[in-house]
C-alpha cells in the first residue's frame, strides 16, 4: 500500500489541482477577463431598437389685436389742481369790525361784490359831512368870485367908453379873473376830498373781488382791524389751473404749444381732464393756457398749464358731477400732433422698447420693429408695419426666433402656467 502514496491523481483531481495552483490576484483576473468576454458577446449578439422621434414641443402665446387709428393723439399727463387766481382779504381803511357776513368762514361762497364783513362807519361818515360842508362853502366863494367878475367887467366897460379905451386891453387883474380861478379851484380840491371820504366810507365795507370760496379767515366782531392787515384768503371760481409737467419729448408732440397765449382764446389747445371721486371717474373739458418758457432744474421737464372753466358747475348731462376740488390729483389728456395711421397695442407686446412679435398666418411668429409714440397706462401708440386687427403676441417666450412656430391661445390670463414672462 506504501507504493500507492506516490500514484498522480488523474480526472477532476488534477484540474482541481489547476486553479489552486493559481494565486489569488490571478483568480480574479481570470474571472473578470471571463465576465467581460461575456458582456462584449451579449452586446454584440443584441437586436438595435427601433428609432422614434419625439413629439415637437410647439410653444403657447397669447395675443391681442392691433388697433388702427388716425388723427390727434393725446399727449398723457397729471398735476394738482390749484386756484387760478388766489388773494388775502383786507380792509384798505382801518376801524372795528361791526358785522360779519354769516358765509364769511372756510369754505362759505361769495358772488363778486358781495359784502365780508363791515368795519365801524362812524368816523368816515363825519370826514364825509365835514367835507359836503367844505364843497357848499367853496361853492360860495365860486358864486362871488363869478359875480366880483362881472362888476369888475362892467366897471371897466364903463370906463373905457367914457376914456375912450378899447375895452380888450383890460388886464385880468383889473378883471378879477385870477380871483375867480383860485375859487374855482379850491371848489374842485373840496369835492375832491368828498369824494374821497364818501370813498373811504365805502370802503368800510370789505367785499369779495370775485365769484369766490374762503379759503380760510380770522376776523369776529370788535376786532379792530388796521389798514393792509390780512385777515383771509379766498380763491376764484370762474377756472381753476392744472401744471401739468411733461418731458420735451411729450411737449414736442404737442403741435402749437409755444403759440399758445393766456387769455388768448385763439391759441387755446383742447384738453380734458379726469378725476376720481368717490370712486367714479368724473371728466372736465379744459385747454392750454400757456406753458413755462423754461425747463425744471429738478425734475428737467416742461411745466404746461391747463386751465378748466366752471370746475364747480354741473353740466346738465352731468347733474351729480362733483367739483373739481383744489388739491384734487387730476389725468390730463391735451391734444398733440395729427398723424394719418397709428396703432394701439398692449404694452406688454413692446420688446426691446420698440419691437413687437406679430403672428402671421394664425401661428408663425414675426418680428416687426415700431416706433413707439407714447406709451399710456397699459396701452402703446406706435408706428409700424402692422395691420388693423393682426394679432401681437402679449406673453413672454424663454428663447425666440423670426419664423418659428407658436401655438396661439386666448389672452394672458388664460394661458398655461409657464407661457408668460420673460422675451421681452
Amino acid at each position: 500500500m506504501e507504493g500507492y502514496d506516490d500514484v498522480e491523481p488523474t480526472g477532476g483531481s488534477r484540474r482541481g489541482g489547476f486553479w489552486s495552483r493559481l494565486a489569488h490576484w490571478q483568480q480574479g483576473l481570470l474571472v473578470l477577463a471571463i465576465g467581460v468576454g461575456g458582456f462584449a458577446l451579449l452586446m454584440l449578439l443584441r437586436r438595435s431598437p427601433a428609432e422614434v422621434e419625439p413629439p415637437r414641443q410647439v410653444p403657447t402665446v397669447a395675443t391681442a389685436d392691433a388697433r388702427a387709428a388716425s388723427g390727434a393723439i393725446m399727449v398723457r399727463g397729471s398735476g394738482t389742481v390749484r386756484p387760478s387766481a388766489e388773494v388775502t382779504l383786507a380792509a384798505e381803511v382801518g376801524g372795528r369790525v361791526t358785522w360779519v357776513a354769516p358765509a364769511f368762514v372756510s369754505g362759505g361762497r361769495f358772488r363778486a361784490g358781495e359784502p365780508l364783513f363791515r368795519l365801524d362807519p362812524a368816523d368816515y361818515e363825519n370826514a364825509v359831512e365835514a367835507a359836503s360842508a367844505d364843497v357848499a362853502q367853496r361853492q360860495v366863494g365860486v358864486l362871488e368870485a363869478e359875480e366880483e367878475v362881472a362888476i369888475a367887467r362892467d366897471e371897466w366897460e364903463r370906463l373905457a367908453r367914457r376914456e375912450g379905451l378899447d375895452p380888450a386891453e383890460a388886464s385880468v387883474l383889473v378883471l378879477r379873473e385870477p380871483q375867480l380861478q383860485a375859487a374855482r379851484a379850491a371848489l374842485q380840491s373840496a369835492e375832491a376830498r368828498l369824494e374821497d371820504a364818501r370813498l373811504r366810507l365805502d370802503r368800510t365795507w370789505v367785499r369779495a373781488p370775485f365769484d369766490g370760496i374762503v379759503r380760510d379767515e380770522s376776523v369776529d366782531i370788535g376786532q379792530y382791524v388796521g389798514p393792509g392787515q390780512g385777515v383771509g384768503r379766498m380763491y376764484a371760481t370762474n377756472s381753476v389751473e392744472i401744471v401739468v409737467p411733461l418731458s420735451d419729448d411729450q411737449a414736442a408732440r404737442i403741435g402749437a404749444l409755444w403759440q399758445a397765449r393766456a387769455g388768448d382764446a385763439s391759441t387755446r389747445i383742447p384738453a380734458a381732464v379726469e378725476a376720481e371721486y368717490g370712486g367714479r371717474i368724473y371728466r372736465w373739458s379744459a385747454f392750454v393756457d400757456r406753458a413755462e418758457a423754461a425747463l425744471d432744474e429738478r425734475t428737467r421737464t416742461v411745466d404746461v398749464i391747463l386751465r378748466v372753466p366752471g370746475p364747480f358747475e354741473a353740466p346738465e348731462d352731468q347733474p351729480d358731477r362733483p367739483p373739481l376740488l383744489i388739491g384734487t390729483f387730476a389725468i390730463a389728456d391735451i391734444e398733440g400732433i395729427v398723424l394719418d395711421e397709428y396703432f394701439l397695442v398692449p404694452s406688454s407686446a413692446l420688446r426691446d422698447g420698440d419691437v413687437v412679435w406679430a403672428l402671421e398666418s394664425d401661428s408663425i411668429l414675426v418680428m416687426k420693429p415700431v416706433g413707439v409714440i407714447q406709451e399710456v397706462e397699459e396701452d402703446a401708440y406706435v408706428t409700424g408695419d402692422l395691420v388693423d386687427g393682426e394679432p401681437v403676441i402679449t406673453s413672454g417666450l424663454p428663447f425666440v426666433t423670426d419664423g418659428m412656430a407658436v401655438r396661439r391661445i386666448g389672452s394672458l390670463e388664460t394661458a398655461p402656467a409657464g407661457t408668460s414672462g420673460g422675451g421681452r
